[in-house]
C-alpha cells in the first residue's frame, strides 16, 4: 500500500526507515554508480533527507520498502534549484510546484516494479490534487524518461544537458483527475482506495497546515 510520511515520523517505523535507506543504497551507489554517501549504517542520506520532506512509500506487506520517492516544494531549498539551474535558465520557486527526487525501488520488488513506479506516480499525482497544486518538477536521467513513459506520464521537458546515457533533464508534469485516473490503472489501484490513503494521511488536517510542515 501506499504511505504518505514526513522525515521526522520515520523513527516510528524503524524497518520501513531501514530498508528505504538501504534500499537507496543499493540503488543509487551500487547499482547506478552515483556520488553519494553512505554512512555506517549502510543508508543513503543527503542534506535534503534532513529538511523534513514528505516520502511516498509503497509498504510491502510484510513492512518493508517497496518503493518510493522524496517530495519537497519549491519555496525550499531543492536539488533542482540548488544545483540545476543551468538546465532551468534560474529558479523555479512556487507554492504551487513541488519537486520530485529520489525515485527507487527495492531489489525485492521483482515482477511487481512496474506497478510499484506507476503507484509511486500515482502518490504524486494525488499530493498535487489533494494540495491543489499546479505541477511536478523533477530531475532525470535517460533512464527514468523511459520509465515515466512506459507508465503513460512522460514529463515535459525544460531542457536538458548531456548526451545519451550522459543526458539529464528537467522537467514537469500537470496534476489533474484524469490523469489520476489513468495512473490507477496501470498501478492496478482503484481511484478510491487510492485516495483512502491519502485521505488517511492527510484528509482531516487542513492543506495549508500540512505545506507549512513540509516547509
Amino acid at each position: 500500500m501506499l504511505t504518505y510520511i514526513y522525515a521526522d515520523e520515520l523513527a516510528k517505523d524503524t524497518k520501513l526507515e531501514h530498508s528505504m535507506f538501504q534500499d537507496r543504497a543499493w540503488q543509487f551507489k551500487e547499482r547506478l554508480n552515483w556520488d553519494v554517501s553512505i554512512d555506517e549504517d549502510g543508508h543513503e542520506r543527503d542534506e535534503y533527507d534532513r529538511m523534513n520532506p514528505l516520502y511516498v512509500i509503497w509498504k510491502t506487506v510484510d513492512g518493508l520498502h517497496g518503493g518510493s520517492m522524496r517530495v519537497m516544494p519549491t519555496t525550499a531549498p531543492c536539488l533542482v534549484n540548488d544545483h540545476f539551474t543551468d538546465i532551468t535558465g534560474g529558479p523555479i520557486t512556487s507554492p504551487l510546484i513541488w519537486e520530485s527526487t529520489r525515485f527507487c525501488l527495492s531489489p525485492r520488488a521483482g515482477r511487481d516494479a512496474g506497478r510499484i513506479s506507476a503507484a509511486l506516480m500515482l502518490a504524486a499525482c494525488e499530493i498535487g490534487v489533494g494540495f491543489g497544486l499546479k505541477h511536478g518538477i523533477g530531475v532525470f536521467d535517460q533512464r527514468m524518461e523511459r520509465v515515466y513513459s512506459r507508465i503513460g506520464w512522460p514529463p515535459d521537458v525544460l531542457g536538458a544537458s548531456g548526451e545519451g546515457r550522459e543526458r539529464i533533464a528537467v522537467g514537469t508534469w500537470d496534476f489533474s483527475e484524469a490523469i489520476r485516473h489513468k495512473l490507477c490503472l496501470r498501478a492496478g489501484v482503484s481511484p478510491q482506495l487510492s485516495r483512502l490513503w491519502f485521505n488517511r494521511r492527510f484528509g482531516a488536517v487542513p492543506q495549508e497546515v500540512e505545506m507549512a510542515q513540509a516547509v
